[in-house]
Formats: structure tokens, sequence, C-alpha cells
């Protein structure tokens, strides 16, 4: 039988400068697993950084769109029409402000949710029905007056010591998620992750 075809997609922002910002959450995780797969995601094209491995027995591509955020996009894109790669085949790494930092939520489909990765991703795929895996960071500290520090910033900022090893923590979920989701789809995997995150 024949390997199925994946594409894992981190978002983040190409550039040492934002390295380890919160928005950059997709590349590292996406970097963390290629690791894991024995690869390097350094092969250019199609405005895409990008590696092939086999993963839990499929073909597996795993790639960080260089375009910036907010045309994400058109890589994706892109990607998925030359390798032939299903939809329901795509799952997407990112950073979500709603959930608390280090919480771990897989979904199948939804709205943008303010992100412009993903909002990018949904009109050139002209759907929204593509799987994710969001990436808590939390929002900022708001003061007693109610003030804080504006939501771009907050993402586009350097994470502390505390934050990185609290990423290191959940590297183990992660792989267990996509491994779940590579080997038994997105529902199977939304049962197992989302009610132990």
């Amino acid at each position: 039988m024949a390997e199925s075809k994946f594409l894992l997609v981190g978002l983040g922002n190409p550039g040492p400068e934002y390295q380890v910002t919160r928005h950059n959450i997709g590349f590292l995780f996406l970097d963390f697993l290629v690791d894991l797969a024995g690869g390097v995601v350094e092969s250019r094209k199609m405005d895409g950084l990008y590696c092939q491995r086999s993963f839990c027995g499929n073909h597996v591509l795993f790639l960080k769109p260089q375009t910036y955020m907010n045309r994400s996009g058109q890589s994706v894109r892109a990607f998925i029409d030359y390798f032939k790669i299903p939809l329901q085949h795509l799952l997407v790494l990112h950073d979500d402000i709603d959930l608390a930092g280090g919480r771990i939520k897989v979904v199948s489909k939804g709205g943008a949710g303010g992100h412009n990765g993903i909002r990018s991703i949904a009109q050139h795929l002209g759907t929204f029905d593509f799987a994710r895996l969001k990436i808590g960071v939390g929002r900022p500290v708001v003061n007693e007056q109610g003030q804080g520090q504006p939501v771009d910033k907050f993402v586009l900022s350097r994470m502390g010591e505390d934050e990185l090893h609290q990423f290191e923590q959940r590297q183990p979920l992660v792989r267990q998620a996509v491994e779940l989701f590579v080997r038994d789809g997105v529902a199977s995997c939304m049962n197992q992750i989302n009610r132990r995150s």
C-alpha cells in the first residue's frame, strides 16, 4: 500500500529578529518535529523552506513559509497544488492568544480568530476547513487601568526563559498530536489531545 502524503506547516516570520518571538511558535515546533524525523528544513521552493521525510509510515512535507505571516497562504497553496496534498492531510501549527500560555488545542476547522497567517491560508485555499494545532501564548498582562502591551507588539516580542521552558515541556504532547493526526486523522487527534492539554 502506497504512503499517503501530508503537509505540516509551521507559521512564523523569516529573519533572526523574529526567531524566538511568540508569533514564531509554529516555526519552533516544526523544527522540533523535523529534527525528530531526522531532517532539516533547508530546501527552498515556492516561497517556502521545506523538507520531506517518512513520518509514522507516511510521506510528510514540513513547510515554513518565507513570505511573512500575512501572505503565508500563497506558499501553502503552491505546495498543496504541486505535491497534490488532500486538504484533510494539511495541519497548520500556529500561536493563539486566546489560549493560555502552553495550552495545546487541535481543531478541524474554524475562523481565523484574528490570526493573519490562518486568514491568508483560508483566502488562498478558498475554505477554512483545514486542521490546525493551536499553541497558546496567552494575552499581554493588563494593569489596573486596563492598559497593556498592544497584541501585535506582544506576539512579535521575544519570549522569556520561563515561556521557552514551558514550550519545551509541551514538545512531547505536540509530537503525540502530530503522530495521531498522521496515523489516525484529525478526529482521533482532537479526542485524545484536547482533553489532556
